[in-house]
């Protein structure tokens, strides 16, 4: 009777985690989260990045082989989902694809080493207000908005073109939250899920100084952007195509599935021009389907066209280079400024001198600056489809002392193979490999 007893707890202790295909308001949302949480503790952290106008958590479940702490050479991912609160389709796959890295983390070995080498955060609502307000309806707007009637992807800080005054130009309570949480982590890649149509859209959304015109305005890392962007539309089993026929844009045309914003349509406000312009964070939005709030017996369809795309877009935050930035003594040095040639933008490194510079492949010189040390530079690094590893040691500037101080110490973890030869660099450009 007692071994009966101890089986039946043994069971109920270890029931599995059940998601249906079915749509979740934010209390069943909030239940899933912990659940999930629960069954797989030793990979997932459940926080929450602030609270919404009506005081309901923005819940974020962090998936990591060691969740709750930035790992050194591990790069920062994230999803984020139901900025408007009538596209829903986001936050059911958003769900799905939590539950499926945690179920398939120990038996699936391409989810195993992408959770191993990644540290993946999943925040499945940034407007849970406007999602409870909401109904089914495929192109209707009842929900877009917070509960103080403001768009969030307009309601972010826009440095291309500020705006001075206006309904909804501060940000609000959300997107100050998701403001904080990206200048707090060092995220190097994300996308925004929105639905409407089928494509990946990419900065900039608008030109400078003039808001308003629909015309191509390039990033300096355009490249990279179309990188990505096709990384994703290319997985889906439509998007590349170009073609949604949505009832709402039947006439819209996108090569390989992806657009430039501005080209699209100019906005002021968004959420990826604002993760690019102050942060190390490439952003984009992806546009899941053109049903925005669908029937619920749609929605395991959406799934199953989305799960590759999802996860062959997390993988493009492995390419590129990376490494670790150190003094003579092995010390990693944050804040260290990595330039790379004829590229406008600056990445910064992490608490540990550890950084992440994504790329296409092509021949790059890197130059690495911070402050109290002499700079140092790489010529002629070559980047293929894998990710490399180029280490920097940067001296003092006072420092005319050379002789060795130890090695640089930890492992980096990768979820793909990298090129062979790893490179250490230092301030007087000697090579070490």
């Amino acid at each position: 009777m007692l071994y009966l007893v101890i089986i039946i707890a043994f069971i109920a202790k270890t029931q599995a985690v059940i998601i249906k295909h079915e749509h979740h308001n934010y209390r069943a949302m909030t239940n899933v989260l912990k659940a999930i949480h629960k069954q797989w503790p030793h990979i997932t952290n459940l926080y929450t990045v602030g609270k919404s106008i009506e005081n309901r958590e923005l819940w974020v479940l962090e998936i990591s082989d060691n969740p709750g702490r930035h790992e050194k050479g591990e790069p920062e991912f994230k999803y984020v989902g139901n900025m408007h609160g009538n596209e829903v389709v986001s936050r059911e796959i958003l769900l799905h694809l939590a539950y499926y890295l945690c179920s398939q983390y120990d038996s699936n070995y391409e989810v195993g080493n992408l959770v191993d080498s990644t540290r993946i955060h999943i925040l499945p609502s940034m407007n849970p207000d406007g999602r409870e307000g909401s109904k089914v309806d495929c192109n209707g707007i009842v929900g877009r908005s917070n509960k103080n009637g403001c768009d969030l992807n307009r309601n972010f800080p826009d440095l291309l073109n500020p705006r001075i005054s206006g309904k909804c130009t501060k940000p609000e309570k959300e997107t100050k939250a998701v403001m904080k949480w990206i200048s707090s982590i060092p995220f190097v890649l994300s996308a925004g899920l929105h639905s409407g149509t089928t494509v990946v859209n990419y900065p900039y959304d608008s030109i400078k100084g003039k808001p308003t015109i629909n015309k191509y305005s390039k990033s300096p890392d355009d490249d990279v952007f179309r990188q990505v962007s096709k990384a994703y539309a290319y997985a889906h089993p439509t998007m590349h195509k170009g073609r949604p026929n949505c009832t709402s844009w039947p006439a819209n045309y996108f090569k390989d599935g992806i657009t430039n914003g501005a080209q699209w349509y100019a906005i002021q406000g968004g959420m990826q021009d604002y993760n690019y312009f102050t942060s190390n964070c490439f952003d984009v939005t992806v546009e899941l389907s053109c049903c925005k709030f669908p029937m619920a017996s749609k929605l395991q369809k959406e799934w199953k066209d989305q799960k590759p795309a999802l996860i062959a877009y997390m993988k493009q935050v492995h390419k590129g280079i990376k490494g670790v930035i150190t003094d003579r003594c092995g010390s990693g040095i944050a804040g260290a400024e990595i330039r790379v040639n004829k590229r406008e933008k600056s990445i910064f490194s992490a608490k540990f001198g550890d950084y992440w510079r994504l790329l296409v492949k092509g021949e790059y010189t890197i130059q690495i600056s911070a402050k109290g040390y002499k700079n140092a530079r790489r010529k002629s690094v070559q980047i293929s489809e894998q990710v490399k590893i180029v280490n920097f040691i940067l001296y003092k500037s006072t420092d005319n002392t050379y002789s060795p101080c130890g090695t640089i110490s930890g492992h980096v973890n990768i979820a793909q193979p990298e090129s062979v030869e790893v490179i250490c660099v230092a301030s007087d450009n000697r090579k070490f490999t």
